[in-house]
């Protein structure tokens, strides 16, 4: 018995001594994720806590072409940081000069989206990167020849088991990217320091702008609310009377769902044109335009767009409103930059 005893035993050290070395390497600092006044702490899946280690992986990876075919594409080249991390074509290229058929969104405050895209194809964020990785007309690169590349890298190997504790893997390269994503906070912008207590935040034409937006006549804040100015809904804005790009019909087949897109945050949106799911509408001008005349006549456009006929002054007193959504610390914080 004392030698089966002692072979258990030396078995339990074998099997110990024949862990990866390199997982002493695993640093599992905290990520002090800081947020604005009003802002609740967003929701981190128990598989992927923010620390340190992870958010500097997803902030490299996501700057890095190496997850391209061709290795000219990163995710920031769709998703720059001076454009609150949009795009400011209507459609960005990918690998080859490749369009794909939608406008890349800003990914300020991503962490706080219940469906990514916007038809909401993908429910976690920890999944989304695979959409713009394989597309063939984005990265078009297979997640497994990613990580193939990763784990072949003189220095990602290691960034990833200080991150994980693991190599590379489409889990652990989709949820650093997603740990990366998710401090990119945006709210300290001049309407946010009026509401804190800056009263000389806003001048006269942006407090009447502001008025009007959140006014019962306009009802832009039926569907922009909240602390992140979206209800995070799906709805048909009556853009066209036929939609090419059928919207969240593709993801529930439902004849009802043609043209519906998810409501965009309008933080930053005067950093973020063109607009619209396609970029068709080049201005702030041109939205408040549509939204005045009351769009289209397609039958699943939303009860809430209908005719406004808002006067020129009001026109330019919601642009100069919108303005005051742009926070300059946002998009000039290095620690969301493409530096040292």
């Amino acid at each position: 018995m004392k030698s089966i005893g002692y072979l258990l035993l030396l078995l339990l050290l074998v099997l110990s001594a024949c862990r990866p070395e390199e997982n002493s390497l695993i640093d599992e600092t905290p990520y002090g994720l800081e947020l604005p006044a009003g802002f609740p702490y967003p929701e981190i899946p128990e598989d992927n806590a923010l620390t340190a280690a992870r958010v500097a992986l997803g902030k490299r990876l996501f700057y890095d072409p190496i997850l391209s075919e061709d290795s000219t594409v990163s995710c920031a080249a769709c998703h720059k940081q001076a454009l609150a991390f949009a795009d400011d074509v209507p459609v960005s290229p990918g690998v080859k000069g490749r369009l794909g058929f939608r406008n890349a969104p800003t990914l300020a405050n991503v962490a706080y989206l219940e469906r990514l895209n916007k038809d909401g194809g993908v429910a976690k964020l920890g999944l989304q990167p695979v959409v713009p990785i394989e597309d063939h007309n984005e990265m078009n690169l297979p997640l497994q020849e990613a990580v193939r590349r990763l784990n072949g890298h003189p220095d990602y190997p290691e960034a990833f088991l200080r991150a994980y504790g693991e190599q590379a893997s489409p889990f652990t390269l989709t949820r650093a990217l997603a740990s990366f994503m998710r401090t990119l906070i945006s709210g300290d912008s001049r309407y946010d320091q009026y509401v804190n207590g800056k009263d000389n935040a806003l001048s006269e034409a942006e407090l009447r702008g502001m008025a009007l937006f959140f006014s019962e006549r306009a009802s832009c804040s039926s569907c922009h609310q909240g602390f992140n100015f979206t209800d995070d809904s799906f709805r048909n804005n009556g853009l066209y009377d036929v939609y090419t790009d059928r919207g969240r019909q593709r993801i529930t087949l439902k004849e009802e769902d043609v043209g519906k897109f998810r409501v965009p945050t309008l933080r930053n949106i005067a950093l973020t044109a063109p607009y619209m799911h396609d970029g068709s509408l080049p201005s702030l001008e041109a939205v408040i335009e549509h939204y005045s005349r009351g769009g289209s006549s397609h039958p699943n456009k939303d009860t809430l767009i209908s005719a406004r006929q808002f006067n020129e002054q009001e026109k330019a007193d919601l642009a100069a409103f919108l303005n005051t959504l742009t926070d300059t610390a946002f998009i000039e914080n290095r620690a969301f930059g493409n530096n040292p």
